[in-house]
């Protein structure tokens, strides 16, 4: 057989290569197939290998893994009127193809215009001390907002969290002094209360000194011991309290006379 035999051959051949190529399809583990058939949906293949019919099948792939979609900053006025730019990032992933693809254009695109509208709008019902402190709390609360509106295009919000709360200078010297100030207060407080509680201490220490002679002198000789310790020039004498009452008896001033009492003892000497 010639090689010119077979050249009527070849044109076909090619042809019937070329549809099994663009026919067979091979889907991953985390793709699925959305096959429709005439413009109307089939069903949904994969993962491996399937065959579609060229021109008349059409299938589209959509990626079951989860997605990280990063929400752009917005500007955000909060419930006590301060301005900031807050940013956040996007988990989710497509649970039903068949609806992330019938139901809405570009399920992508709408839902990072959706997470954009949510942020703003939850973020704004909240003061700033709200946004700064729980995180936690507004992450969840987005979260939930967003899901339950793009579950009717199968897509599940798996986790939403807050990045950034970026503020202008002016506010970020405010919530310095703000804080400087609070903790003044709080060491003021913290003094107050120990001085209460030595106050206590000290009261209780005197009842029981009171209460026994011998505590009194216990409690002087440590002081005693306390001051030796020192590198001082103070020289302590120890005096009986006996002695010095012993001396402040002998010399007590006389009360003086007055003029009345002289003129009394005047007349009786008359």
């Amino acid at each position: 057989m010639n090689i010119t035999d077979l050249i009527p051959y070849i044109a076909p051949t090619v042809i019937l290569l070329l549809i099994l190529g663009a026919a067979i399809k091979i889907l991953p583990e985390y793709e699925r197939g959305v096959v429709f058939f005439l413009g109307r949906f089939q069903g949904v293949k994969g993962p491996g290998l399937i065959i579609v019919i060229p021109g008349i099948q059409q299938i589209v792939r959509v990626d079951l893994r989860v997605i990280t979609l990063d929400v752009p900053s917005q500007d955000v006025i909060s419930k006590d009127n301060v301005t900031v730019r807050v940013n956040a990032v996007l988990y989710f992933r497509v649970v039903d193809p068949e609806r992330a693809i019938i139901r809405v254009e570009d399920f992508a695109s709408a839902t990072s215009q959706l997470a954009q509208t949510t942020l703003r709008s939850v973020l704004g019902k909240h003061d700033l001390d709200e946004m700064l402190s729980e995180r936690d709390k507004l992450n969840s609360d987005i979260q939930e907002i967003i899901d339950a509106q793009t579950e009717e295009w199968g897509i599940k919000v798996a986790n939403v969290e807050i990045k950034h709360v970026d503020l202008n200078e002016s506010m970020i010297r405010a919530i310095a002094r703000q804080a400087e100030a609070e903790r003044e207060r709080r060491a003021k407080v913290i003094h107050a209360e120990g001085e209460l509680q030595a106050s206590k201490k000290l009261v209780e220490a005197a009842e029981v000194m009171s209460t026994n002679s011998g505590a009194m002198q216990l409690r002087y000789m440590q002081t005693l011991a306390d001051m030796s310790t020192n590198n001082s020039t103070t020289i302590v004498f120890p005096l009986p309290m006996e002695m010095m009452s012993t001396f402040m008896g002998k010399h007590t001033p006389r009360r003086p006379k007055d003029d009345n009492e002289d003129s009394r003892q005047d007349g009786s000497q008359a």
